[in-house]
């Protein structure tokens, strides 16, 4: 069994693939270090030997941010909006969409399950 960075790597999977199950590292950063250690990107996870752990280890080490790091990293960002008050900052505060996205049909993702208001009721006729 892999374990880098606190994460368990799924065995059967070629190495880019598996090494995407880290937060913080992409398909492309995952091309990246197996490149930059030498390992071809079909090799399997449970082919990878002890000096090429090592080496992808070393890799997202000295040149990455993440798990805990990224997650602390990226938590703190959101905290200083919030503090300054701006705009993305209110947003995240309300729990609406950050980047411009409309909301009067879309965003149920943002805003959870939805939260019906019972209509007007007619005044009656006289």
């Amino acid at each position: 069994m892999a374990r880098i960075a606190g994460v368990d790597l799924p065995k059967n999977k070629r190495g880019e693939i598996g090494l995407t199950y880290i937060f913080g590292i992409g398909r492309s950063t995952a091309q990246y270090i197996l490149s930059k250690s030498n390992i071809s990107f079909e090799k399997k996870v449970n082919e990878w030997n002890d000096d090429e752990l090592a080496a992808i280890r070393n890799t997202i080490n000295d040149e990455f941010k993440v798990e805990g790091q990224l997650r602390s990293e990226v938590q703190m960002s959101i905290k200083r909006l919030l503090d300054i008050a701006c705009y993305r900052g209110l947003r995240h505060r309300k729990g609406l969409p950050v980047r411009g996205q409309r909301t009067k049909t879309n965003s149920r993702t943002r805003k959870g399950k939805r939260k019906t208001v019972a209509g007007k009721k007619k005044a009656p006729k006289k």
